[in-house]
């Protein structure tokens, strides 16, 4: 008997060693072969500044009374609030080429997300978001 119950017991743990299991944990679970991706940074003041060096348009998404108070020199300021109505405005910035550099910002980040997301969902391939003024001053 206790030969027997050594046979069911090694049965056992070679079917357990060889049973696939999901891993929840993974962001890839189920998927062996799935291929690595690079997470992009919501917000990269490090890339916009490079982005801005190199000619990109930038757009102010603060309002009118903080853009007075200071901007950068090449900046265009269309407030969030208006931004869904002045959209066309970023198009005649990049010369209709939705898939050159645009650089958002406002003060902090928060807002131009909304405008990253607004110009993303309009077709635009290349957004970065500066997050805030006094990042990229």
């Amino acid at each position: 008997m206790s030969r027997t119950l050594c046979h069911v017991l090694w049965i056992a743990c070679l079917a357990a060693g060889c049973a696939k299991t999901a891993d929840t944990t993974s962001p890839n679970a189920g998927s062996a072969a799935a291929p690595a991706t690079e997470s992009k940074p919501t917000m990269d003041p490090a890339a916009a500044k490079k982005l801005i060096a190199e000619g990109a348009p930038v757009v102010d998404v603060r309002t009118g009374d903080e853009f007075a108070g200071g901007h950068l020199a090449t900046a265009t300021n269309i407030p969030i609030d208006q931004f869904d109505a002045r959209i066309a405005e970023v198009d005649k910035l990049v010369g209709g080429d939705k898939t050159k550099p645009v650089v958002v910002h406002c003060a902090a980040g928060k807002r131009a997300a909304k405008a990253k997301a607004a110009l993303e969902a309009a077709g635009y391939t290349h957004v970065v978001n500066g997050r805030g003024y006094d990042d990229l001053k």
